[in-house]
C-alpha cells in the first residue's frame, strides 16, 4: 500500500523550493531563467491561465551592515541573481516557482478558497495523530523528491553553468540542506579559507521571518507527501521542561540503553542517517556539503555545558522576552540591546535583554540542551524535534506581533547584516519571499497556535484529545452496557421467579458466602434465634479466618 502510495505522490504537484529541478538544466542555467511551465496548461509560470508572468527579479539596492566586508564572492548575495535573473511572478493568490499553488492560507482549483489551520501542542494530539505525524516525516525521510534538487557546488564551481552540479535527495532532506546552505560559511577560495561570520537566516532581524516561511514550506511538502491536506506542524511548548519530555519512542525518539548519543531501537529516527552537519570539515576543505550521508542521528539531551546553557527557559523569560517592544535594535546583530529578536534567538540575557550574553537563553538553549545533531546549526535540521522547537519559537513570535502590532517599517531596511534587510530574498527559496512577506500574523498567512485561541476554544481544544478518545471506546463501552443489562435483566427474572416459587421469604432465605454474592437457598432453614446468633458469628469467624485476620 505504501509503494502505491508514494509512486502517486512521485507524480504529484510540484514543489516550491531551491533547485526546482526544471530550473536545473545546463540551458537554464546559461539563460539565468527559472520560469518553469504550468501542466495545467504548458505555459510558463502558468500564463496562458493568468496565474503568472516570467519577469526580471528585481534585488534591493539599500546598503547591508559592516558584518560581511565582501561583495560579489558568495552566491547568496543579492539572491537569486548569481543562479537566476528571471524567475516567475504570481498573481493574485496563486504561488510557487511555476505558479501551480496557492499562497499560505488557501486553498481550491482558483485559490480563492480562505483556510486556516491549528498547530496543536504535541502532548495534545491524540494517539492516532501521534502516530501519523511519526509516519509522516518518515515518509518524507524516504522519499526521494521529484521536483527539486540541492547544489553540491557553488555557480563558480558548475563553470557558470556549464557543468551542473546537483544531487537527489529526500522530502525532507531538501529542508535540511536548505538550513546548511543558508547558515553555511563563505568560501573565499581553497582550504580553510572561508569567512563564518556570516549567516542568511541567523543572529539578525531575519531570523524569524525566514523561519516562519521554512516552516510553512516544510508543512506543506509533508502534506503533499502524505496526501493529508489537513496536517499540521505540531509545537513543543518547553517553558519550565526539566527534561526532554518529546524524547519517548512514541513521538521524537528515546535514549539508546546501549549508547546515550543514540537514540533508541524502538523509535524510527533511530535508522536516520544526517547530512550536511559536518560544518568544520567543509571549513577546512573548503568545499560545500555533498549532501552524503554522515552517519546517525545523535542526541544526548541534558548532558551539555552547563556553563553555557543552565536550563531550559522558563515561563517568566518568554514572559520578559514578548514584553520587549523593540523588535530589534543598534548593529541588529548578537550583540544588540533590548531586541526582542535578539533576546528570543538566544543572544540576549532574557532577564535583563542586554544582547552579547555569555550564556544563551531561550530558543538557542534548546540547540545546546539537546547536546547532539540539534546543537549544530547548520546540521540542526536533521533532527526531528527542530519541527517542534521551531514551532513553539514561531509562537512566541507571534505573541510579540499580535501585542505590540508593529508597521513593516519597524522591520529594517537597510543597515542590517547582509541577507537581512527587509525587502532581501530570502535565501535559498523558489519562488521568490522577501523578509518583510513574513513580518505579518499567523492569521494572515492562514494558521494559529491553539494555545492563543480564546478561553472557550482553548478549553474545547483541551478536550478534543479525551473526546476523540473516548469516540474510538464507546462502541465497546456501548457493548459492555449492553451485555451489563441483559444480565441485570436475567438475574431479576431468576429472583422474580424464585420469589414466586418460594414465597415472599425468599430474601430471608439467603446463605452468605464469603464474598459478597448471594444465592437462594435450596431449602428453608429453621432455627432459633439463638442457633441464627451463633450461625451468623460463624460466618463471621470463618470469614475472618480466612482473610487472614
Amino acid at each position: 500500500m505504501w509503494s502505491v502510495l508514494v509512486a502517486l505522490l512521485l507524480l504529484s504537484a510540484p514543489s516550491e523550493q531551491q533547485f526546482p529541478r526544471p530550473c536545473t538544466s545546463r540551458e537554464s542555467l546559461l539563460t539565468k531563467e527559472c520560469c518553469p511551465p504550468w501542466e495545467g496548461d504548458g505555459s510558463a509560470c502558468g500564463a496562458g491561465s493568468g496565474r503568472g508572468v516570467c519577469l526580471d527579479v528585481e534585488v534591493s539596492a539599500q546598503p547591508d551592515g559592516p558584518q560581511y566586508p565582501f561583495s560579489g564572492l558568495d552566491d547568496r548575495e543579492k539572491w537569486p541573481l548569481v543562479f537566476f535573473n528571471r524567475t516567475c511572478s504570481c498573481t493574485g493568490n496563486f504561488m510557487g516557482f511555476d505558479c501551480s499553488d496557492c499562497a499560505f492560507g488557501y486553498s481550491g482549483e482558483k485559490c480563492s478558497e480562505r483556510r486556516e489551520s491549528l498547530r496543536r501542542n504535541v502532548f495534545h494530539l491524540t494517539r492516532a495523530e501521534r502516530v501519523r505525524l511519526v509516519s509522516y516525516l518518515n515518509l518524507a525521510k524516504r522519499t526521494v523528491s521529484r521536483d527539486y534538487v540541492v547544489a553540491t557546488g557553488t555557480y563558480g564551481e558548475m563553470e557558470n553553468g556549464s557543468v551542473p552540479m546537483f544531487a537527489n535527495v529526500s522530502v525532507y532532506d531538501v529542508f535540511v540542506w536548505m538550513h546548511y546552505y543558508v547558515s553555511r560559511a563563505t568560501l573565499l577560495g581553497g582550504p580553510g579559507n572561508v569567512w563564518s561570520a556570516v549567516d542568511f537566516a541567523h543572529w539578525a532581524p531575519a531570523f524569524l521571518p525566514w523561519h516562519r516561511a521554512f516552516l510553512l514550506h516544510w508543512e506543506r511538502e509533508i502534506r503533499k507527501v502524505s496526501g493529508d491536506p489537513s496536517f499540521t506542524v505540531p509545537y513543543w511548548d518547553w517553558r519550565d521542561a526539566q527534561a526532554c519530555d518529546v524524547c519517548t519512542d512514541q513521538l521524537m525518539g528515546g535514549r539508546s540503553p546501549r549508547d546515550p548519543d543514540l537514540l533508541s531501537p524502538g523509535s524510527v529516527f533511530s535508522s536516520w542517517t544526517v547530512l550536511c552537519s559536518r560544518a568544520e570539515v567543509y571549513n577546512e576543505r573548503g568545499v560545500l556539503c555533498d549532501a552524503r550521508g554522515e552517519g546517525p542521528l545523535r542526541r544526548n539531551p541534558g548532558n551539555h555545558n552547563r556553563n553555557v546553557v543552565e536550563r531550559l527557559p522558563t515561563s517568566a523569560e518568554v514572559e520578559f522576552t514578548v514584553s520587549l517592544s523593540n523588535y530589534d535594535t543598534g548593529d541588529m546583530d548578537r550583540g544588540a540591546n533590548m531586541s526582542f529578536r535578539n533576546t528570543l534567538e538566544g543572544f540576549g540575557d532574557p532577564q535583563t535583554g542586554l544582547g552579547g550574553s555569555a550564556a544563551l537563553g531561550m530558543h538557542a538553549a534548546l540547540h545546546v540542551f539537546m547536546n547532539g545533531s540539534m546543537s549544530s546549526v547548520q546540521g540542526s535540521a536533521n533532527d526531528p524535534i527542530f519541527l517542534l522547537h521551531h514551532a513553539f519559537v514561531d509562537s512566541i513570535y507571534e505573541q510579540w506581533l499580535r501585542r505590540h502590532r508593529p508597521s513593516v517599517t519597524q522591520y529594517p531596511e537597510s543597515n542590517a547584516p547582509i541577507g537581512h534587510n527587509r525587502e532581501y530574498h530570502m535565501v535559498p527559496f523558489l519562488p521568490l519571499h522577501r523578509n518583510r512577506d513574513f513580518f505579518i500574523s499567523s492569521k494572515d498567512l492562514g494558521y494559529e497556535y491553539s494555545y492563543l485561541l480564546d478561553t472557550n476554544q482553548r478549553l474545547a481544544e483541551s478536550m478534543r484529545p479525551y473526546l476523540e478518545e473516548l469516540q474510538e471506546v464507546w462502541p465497546w463501552l456501548l457493548l459492555a452496557g449492553l451485555v451489563g443489562g441483559v444480565a441485570s435483566v436475567a438475574v431479576a427474572a431468576a429472583l422474580l421467579a424464585a420469589t414466586r416459587r418460594y414465597g415472599g421469604s425468599v430474601w430471608r432465605r439467603t446463605r452468605r458466602w464469603r464474598g459478597s454474592f448471594v444465592l437462594p437457598e435450596r431449602q428453608q432453614l429453621i432455627c432459633s434465634d439463638t442457633d441464627e446468633h451463633k450461625h451468623r458469628n460463624y460466618q463471621s469467624a470463618e470469614q475472618r479466618q480466612g482473610d487472614g485476620t
